[in-house]
């Protein structure tokens, strides 16, 4: 729920499974986590009451902030991707001979833009970018991103 409704860091969600699975779930599950908090019940709960308002207004975002990074990556010359068909991470491939970590680190050092390094996902040449974000701040932080670029 967290990820389609813009609900992040409400811990609460459901399986669709055979029955064998979701027994081994359920197990798990309550050996770390007792019970839904009563907050993040509530707010699923509200949530859930106006399920196509909240999906329009994620499908909008996506759709728009996808459509301005696509224009930005490809105006970068090095970066290079395949255009994500939906969601909201996309894998950017770095065109320079630097680790995916350390361009991640020094990026967020010199410009306080954070993206995941391919690395992590053994991807390695690759940045993961989350672009579910407010468009404003994907804007800002993708030309500070330009900036950096220019530079190394």
């Amino acid at each position: 729920m967290s990820k389609a409704y813009s609900l992040a860091g409400l811990r609460l969600g459901w399986v669709t499974a055979p029955n064998s699975v979701i027994e081994d779930v359920m197990i798990h599950r309550d050996y770390d986590t007792i019970s839904v908090g009563m907050i993040d019940d509530y707010l699923a709960t509200i949530a859930l009451e106006s399920v196509d308002r909240l999906l329009e207004r994620s499908h909008e975002i996506t759709r728009g902030n996808l459509s301005y990074l696509s224009s930005w990556v490809d105006g970068e010359k090095k970066l290079s991707w395949v255009k994500p068909n939906s969601g909201t991470t996309a894998l950017i491939k770095i065109e320079l001979p630097i680790k995916s970590y350390d361009f991640c680190v020094k990026l967020l050092q010199n410009t306080g833009v954070m993206f995941t390094p391919g690395a992590a996902m053994g991807m390695e040449g690759f940045i993961r970018v989350g672009y579910a974000n407010n468009p404003e701040v994907l804007k800002i932080g993708l030309s500070r991103v330009s900036e950096y670029l220019k530079n190394i």
